[in-house]
């Protein structure tokens, strides 16, 4: 088992303001978000009538299946308890932050008018997954969610750490089978490559500036490079006690947790003392603790 001592030097600087808990941050969020939906759906999904996706998609697909409401009373209606299990299984905050999301996506689908004339099926489809799988990533990223399917795709990810582009995916996927009745095949593929595109650029928004490099560095010099990486990258790290399989002696494992941007700097500290270590470097989807960012709670 590994012995663990940490570093974690007086001089990195911690951040006195977290903007995650703040209204005007969350607002603001969640209303650029919202516009970006927006601008997708009506500027290229409708003109080009492909299947919304989530519940509004569910909505309109009862609606041409002969339901006497209009799709947008079914998606309110398939939104109430939705909306309760939020209430109940969420939070109050989480509540009523994707409530404005909502009311703000609504408002901002009736005042958007932007044209933008693309005439491919494809090309469009592709645009409007960009577009509004961002502006769903960016709601995502706050404290509330885009309403409908997002209610439940947030209670999968915090209970079950199930990706919500994976929901929405597998979602769409059935919704769009059962579609197959309805519209024709070719609306059917240009939707699903516009939902696919959507809940790609959603996990890519809801990782950016998240994805960190955990680095483990096996060095007879680690005691030197780790003085650099607390004094010069004003960087944490942490030893691991390890053991030699072949020469049956005790190292230190160093281990430090970086962005892309300081993985360069301390390759080169590295190197720079001992040119023989030994330099690992693992993908991780986020970090949470210590000085980098804190645990989101709904």
């Amino acid at each position: 088992m590994f012995g663990i001592k940490k570093f974690l030097p007086h001089s990195i600087p911690h951040s006195s303001t977290n903007y995650t808990y703040c209204v005007w941050w969350n607002l603001l969020l969640i209303t650029i978000g919202s516009f970006c939906v927006a601008v997708g759906t009506k500027s290229l999904a409708v003109p080009h009538q492909f299947i919304p996706s989530g519940i509004f998609g569910l909505a309109s697909l009862l609606f041409y299946a002969g339901a006497p409401l209009s799709p947008g009373w079914l998606y309110a209606l398939l939104n109430a308890p939705l909306f309760l299990f939020a209430w109940f299984k969420v939070s109050k905050r989480f509540f009523w932050y994707s409530a404005y999301a909502v009311a703000a996506t609504t408002v901002l689908y009736e005042l958007c008018s932007i044209n933008i004339p693309l005439q491919s099926q494809l090309y469009a489809s592709v645009a409007s997954g960009l577009i509004a799988g961002f502006g769903a990533g960016v709601v995502l990223r706050s404290l509330g969610s885009n309403g409908g399917l997002d209610v439940v795709a947030v209670f999968l990810f915090q209970r079950f750490n199930i990706g919500i582009g994976r929901v929405y995916l597998l979602f769409n996927a059935a919704l769009f089978s059962l579609s197959l009745r309805h519209i024709s095949l070719d609306l059917v593929v240009a939707s699903l490559i516009m939902v696919f595109v959507s809940s790609v650029t959603l996990e890519q928004t809801l990782s950016l500036f998240s994805q960190r490099k955990v680095v483990f560095i096996v060095s007879e010099m680690s005691e030197s490079i780790s003085r650099d990486i607390l004094g010069i990258m004003k960087q944490s790290a942490t030893f691991l006690k390890g053991f030699g399989a072949y020469s049956k002696k005790e190292k230190n494992v160093l281990m430090t947790v970086v962005n892309n941007v300081q993985l360069k700097r301390l390759e080169e500290i590295t190197f720079r003392h001992d040119a023989a270590a030994l330099f690992i470097v693992e993908n991780t989807f986020s970090v949470i603790g210590s000085s980098f960012s804190k645990r989101k709670l709904y």
